[in-house]
């Protein structure tokens, strides 16, 4: 149970069972005397097992309700941190174990799973194969950022920046192939486009031209946003997301627009900051994405 009220004849309880969220109803009048007392005294996120009707409610994100008949407590909680008041960022992550429990916290990882699921599916059918490979590396694969540096015995060892190069000699082999894993930045930021660890999907694929990558790409991308629109109805609908904006990431081909011309582009709207040679840095690309109503691939020719 994550949280409750009640007034004089009438128990509210908010639960949670692990997939959704929803509202128990307790009345006093048609529940043992025991059982409403019961329901009155819970404490913030202790354990029950209910027995219930399920009865419709339009006002509830999931449509429906239980109305509890009867309550059993299976581990009662005390003294829980994260109370419904407005918490800093720093004081949630301190407990993110618990943090996990949240409404926003619970469909966000919902929706990462679906795109997990997704990316299997998608390269299965496309005839990729998975590969893994090693986390601990002996040398960068990329330049462009820190290395998290720890010894594998008595020889020089990193945690890896990305799997490419196990791909790329994967792809020689197998022909198509991809990696899904964790890989890791030594860098100290703290913007939207760096992160420290996160999960990658990397394929390779052998014989393989740059406009059959990019159809490959914008299918893959196409198939997540779908799947998520199919499977995680409700939990978009928890995070507040704009699903019409999501669905023109179904709707193929993306636009796609050369440096060259991104750069012109930019030039002509008065982006005096950057110059040809440049990386497009996020007010860059924002406006070059506004321009379309469908997503964008800027090409690097």
């Amino acid at each position: 149970m994550t949280n409750k009220r009640s007034s004089g004849k009438i128990a509210f309880l908010q639960l949670r069972d692990g997939d959704y969220y929803f509202q128990g109803i307790v009345l006093k009048n048609e529940v043992e005397p025991e059982v409403f007392e019961i329901a009155k005294g819970l404490t913030q996120e202790t354990s029950i097992m209910l027995t219930g009707v399920v009865q419709e409610d339009t006002r509830s994100k999931l449509g429906y309700e239980l109305l509890v008949k009867d309550i059993e407590v299976l581990g009662e909680s005390h003294d829980y941190p994260i109370t419904p008041k407005e918490h800093g960022t720093e004081f949630l992550m301190d407990h993110r174990h618990l943090w996990l429990r949240s409404s926003k916290q619970h469909a966000i990882l919902k929706i990462r799973n679906e795109i997990i699921r997704a990316t299997y599916e998608f390269f299965n059918k496309e005839g990729f194969m998975k590969v893994d490979p090693p986390i601990l590396t002996g040398s960068a694969p990329e330049g462009t950022t820190e290395l998290f540096h720890t010894e594998y015995f008595d020889q020089e060892a990193y945690l890896s920046q990305s799997g490419q190069l196990y791909m790329e000699a994967a792809a020689m082999a197998f022909g198509k192939v991809f990696s899904f894993g964790p890989t890791f930045r030594a860098e100290k930021s703290k913007t939207r486009r760096h992160l420290i660890e996160f999960w990658m999907m990397e394929p390779e694929m052998a014989f393989m031209h740059q406009d059959e990558s990019l159809e490959v790409q914008e299918q893959y991308v196409a198939y997540l946003i779908q799947s998520v629109l199919d499977n995680c109805d409700y939990y978009l609908d928890v995070l507040e997301r704009d699903k019409e904006v999501l669905k023109k990431y179904t709707q193929l081909p993306y636009d796609r627009i050369s440096y060259d011309d991104a750069i012109e582009l930019l030039h002509k709207n008065d982006f005096t900051d950057i110059t040809w040679g440049d990386d497009f840095g996020s007010p860059h690309e924002t406006f070059i994405a506004e321009q379309s109503d469908r997503p964008v691939f800027i090409l690097n020719y």
